[in-house]
C-alpha cells in the first residue's frame, strides 16, 4: 500500500477566506487551477475582494483588462492600471485600523498587496502562498498551466489528469462539486473522494455584533492573528478526526 497523498485544488482567488486556507492546510499537494475560463460577466472571486465594516460585507473588485469577443483563461487577465491597490489600503486602514492584531500585521500584508504583477493569476497565488507560508503550512503547491493534462474531457477529467500528475490517493472537493462530478471515474482510476471538513468558527471581530463569515482571510489576521488562527486549523482538523 502506497503512502496516501491528499490533493486539492482551486481557482487562485484573490485574498480568499478562511475555507479556502482549511483546504490547502488539509493538502499534501494544492494546485492552483488558473487554465481556465475566467467568468466574463460582473466580477468574479478572482479579482474581488470580500471585508468586514462593521458587520456589513463590503466588495472591493478589482478592474481588469478585457478583450473584447475573446474568452480568456485566468492565467491570461492583466489588471488595468490604477493604482487599485491603494484603495484597498485605505479601505482595510479604515476598517480595521484598531484591531487587536493591526499594527502587528499591517507592513506584512500591506507588502503583500502592493506587490507588483502584470498577471492577475501571478498577483493572487503569491498571496497566496504568502500567507500559507506565514501561517507555517508544509503544504506542497502546484499550478495547472505548468503540468501536462492532454485533452480535458470534463472537470472531473481535469481533476483526474491532476490528481495523477501529482501522484495523488484522495482529492478533497468542497460539497458543492457533487453537481458536477463523476464519482465513477474517480473510483475508476484508484483516487478516493473526500470533502472538505471546514468548520466556521467564530472570532472577536471589531465593532461587529452580530459574526460575519465568509470574507477574506485579511479579517481573522488583523483581529485574531496568524498564531491563533493556525490553532483553530489545528483544533477543526483534531475535532473533526475524533
Amino acid at each position: 500500500m502506497g503512502n496516501k497523498i491528499i490533493f486539492s485544488g482551486h481557482q487562485p482567488n484573490m485574498m480568499p477566506w478562511l475555507g479556502y486556507f482549511y483546504k490547502i492546510f488539509q493538502s499534501d499537494v494544492f494546485v492552483f487551477v488558473d487554465d481556465v475560463q475566467f467568468i466574463k460577466k460582473g466580477s468574479s472571486y478572482t479579482n474581488t475582494i470580500q471585508i468586514n465594516r462593521r458587520g456589513d460585507i463590503i466588495k472591493l473588485a478589482v478592474p481588469i483588462k478585457r478583450i473584447s469577443g475573446e474568452t480568456q483563461n485566468i492565467n491570461e487577465i492583466t489588471y488595468a492600471k490604477n493604482n487599485w491597490q491603494k484603495k484597498i489600503l485605505r479601505t482595510l486602514e479604515l476598517n480595521y485600523g484598531r484591531c487587536d492584531y493591526y499594527k502587528e500585521h499591517k507592513d506584512f500584508i500591506f507588502d503583500l498587496i502592493n506587490t507588483k504583477f502584470d498577471n492577475y493569476s501571478e498577483y493572487n497565488i503569491h498571496f497566496i502562498k504568502e500567507i500559507s507560508k506565514k501561517l507555517e503550512f508544509e503544504t506542497e503547491f502546484r499550478i495547472s498551466s505548468q503540468i501536462d493534462k492532454g485533452e480535458i474531457k470534463d472537470a472531473t477529467d481535469r481533476i483526474v489528469k491532476l490528481a495523477k500528475a501529482v501522484n495523488a490517493t484522495h482529492f478533497i472537493s468542497g460539497r458543492g462539486g457533487d453537481n458536477y462530478q463523476n464519482h465513477d471515474l474517480y473510483k475508476e482510476n484508484g483516487i478516493e473522494l473526500i470533502y472538505s471538513d471546514f468548520i466556521d468558527f467564530e472570532y472577536k471581530q471589531y465593532k461587529t455584533e452580530e459574526f460575519v463569515k465568509g470574507i477574506s482571510i485579511i479579517d481573522a489576521i488583523f483581529n485574531i492573528g496568524f498564531a491563533n488562527l493556525k490553532t483553530h486549523f489545528i483544533e477543526i482538523k483534531k475535532g473533526n478526526k475524533q
